[in-house]
């Protein structure tokens, strides 16, 4: 039996490379407040993140619970990762030892549960969009192409946690996260960066053997069904909230 009324209302939150986004979400999923946004602050130190957050879902009415898409590995509710898009510079997108000495090991679950004085999840953003649009049929992966690049494994429904395959070797020089992601599309173009997706799907289906692909975040909207190929899904960017909703009926 579920701990929620009826009607539980969910603040659900995305946090991108970008901006933040916020909405409160019905029982099923559905929207109940328009979106709000805000510009992500740089430089993002934890202080300034939960600030921004707390000023940002003022604009919204209250809710019951909180769930946070966040870029980073999530371990026991706390940063296990270099989250990639708030650790950059704002001077040149660089990663600050600064920004990453704040936010590894930050205790970012018992922050955001403070900040929101309700119950909170927090999850990796890719795991969270994967939440809103795997059917729960065998083995579904998801990956997430904006500031950096996101994945997400599940198998028969259940979220297989602290996997990270976008940290790994897109070639000798670079990971599947700064290859594939924004930086390196705006450095070399549309065409050159859509050539550069297909040979990393390929890469991660080599090692994943999916049945199903699900494609989203920002710069999924710059690909078709040719450059994602067969078994594999283009879904909406609006995913990384609704994910919001089902991950509490997957954990309980």
């Amino acid at each position: 039996m579920s701990i929620w009324p009826a009607d539980v209302k969910t603040l659900a939150i995305d946090i991108g490379g970008t901006s933040f986004k916020a909405a409160i979400l019905g029982p099923q999923g559905e929207m109940l407040t328009d979106q709000v946004r805000v510009e992500t602050p740089y430089p993002c130190f934890p202080e300034v993140f939960l600030s921004t957050l707390k000023d940002l879902v003022t604009q919204l009415p209250p809710a019951h619970r909180v769930t946070v898409g966040f870029p980073s590995l999530i371990r026991n509710g706390i940063v296990a990762g270099i989250p990639g898009s708030l650790s950059r510079s704002v001077l040149n997108g660089e990663r600050d030892p600064a920004l990453i000495e704040a936010w590894v090991g930050f205790e970012i679950l018992k922050a955001l549960t403070q900040t929101f004085e309700l119950p909170t999840k927090v999850e990796n953003d890719a795991d969270v969009q994967g939440c809103a649009v795997i059917e729960g049929n065998g083995l579904e992966f998801v990956v997430t192409f904006g500031t950096g690049v996101g994945t997400a494994l599940f198998w028969n429904g259940r979220l297989v946690t602290h996997l990270e395959l976008s940290h790994g070797p897109y070639n000798s020089e670079m990971t599947h996260d700064i290859a594939l992601g924004d930086g390196e599309l705006k450095k070399i173009g549309e065409d050159a960066w859509k050539e550069r997706v297909r040979k990393g799907l390929a890469q991660f289906d080599a090692i994943v053997n999916w049945d199903h692909l699900y494609v989203g975040g920002g710069n999924a909207r710059l690909l078709n069904q040719s450059d994602i190929g067969v078994n594999a899904t283009l879904v909406s960017n609006a995913n990384g909230l609704l994910g919001g909703i089902r991950i509490w009926d997957l954990h309980e």
